[in-house]
């Protein structure tokens, strides 16, 4: 839908540069008697396959679970609306399901679900961030997007999806997060990166309707960026109170 939505300005773009590159050209020929060049024009240059000769890959690459996606259990939704459900209640439900379901590099799943287990006794100790609602799917419902802090400065994000009177985990990632932002329907995760100074991994998270699942549609290193300004625009996504 975006590059349907940005078609039309670059054809009114592309018309009103055209215009004045005719104007131009035209007040040239009046005022200097003729065109004058700028030089060649560089050549287009388009993709070129390196090593033809090499055979396509016949094994699958490493899994990383990226399309992995994960009913909730014990959790009803009213109308497919994520605001009729409690973002602490669905996180302990998955930690009592799988122990194991905030799994980190340093081994501290179970550290982690005990905590989260606890939030209603230990609210001072419970590691799950506030949640928020924003619609990543595009269907003009919102999906619930939640957070829980790990040891070692790193952070569960995870994506749920209301569907058939319950909730489906359509995303899950454990980063150590610089930041995390929303534009438009993309999840935007920023995080540190341990091998380059002054740099940081940036992965965008799309819904894709053919996993049915968001997915990491693009994944860059990119210099280190002064973390944004709060949104003041209407576009801020929706904390769940």
């Amino acid at each position: 839908m975006r590059s349907r939505a940005v078609r039309p300005f670059v054809q009114v773009l592309a018309s009103g540069v055209l215009a004045v590159a005719a104007g131009a050209a035209l007040a040239g020929c009046g005022a200097g008697g003729g065109l004058v060049s700028d030089g060649p024009t560089p050549a287009a240059a388009g993709p070129v396959r390196l090593w033809p000769e090499l055979p396509p890959a016949s094994d699958p690459p490493v899994d990383y679970g990226e399309t992995d996606t994960e009913r909730v259990p014990g959790i009803a939704v009213r109308d497919a609306d994520v605001r009729t459900v409690d973002p602490v209640a669905v996180l302990r439900a998955e930690a009592k399901a799988r122990p194991d379901t905030f799994a980190g590099p340093d081994g501290d799943h179970e550290e982690t679900a005990r905590a989260v287990l606890a939030c209603g006794s230990a609210p001072a100790a419970c590691p799950v961030l506030r949640a928020y609602r924003h619609d990543l799917t595009g269907d003009g419902r919102d999906e619930l997007i939640a957070g829980v802090r790990l040891p070692g400065q790193q952070v569960a994000v995870r994506v749920y999806l209301a569907e058939d009177g319950g909730l489906t985990r359509v995303m899950s990632a454990v980063e150590q997060v610089v930041s995390v932002e929303l534009t438009g329907r993309d999840l935007i995760v920023r995080a540190a990166s341990a091998g380059i100074p002054g740099y940081e991994y940036r992965t965008v998270w799309s819904w894709d309707a053919r996993q049915h699942a968001v997915l990491p549609a693009r994944d860059e290193i990119v210099p280190l960026r002064p973390r944004p300004a709060p949104s003041r625009s209407g576009a801020t996504p929706e904390p769940v109170s």
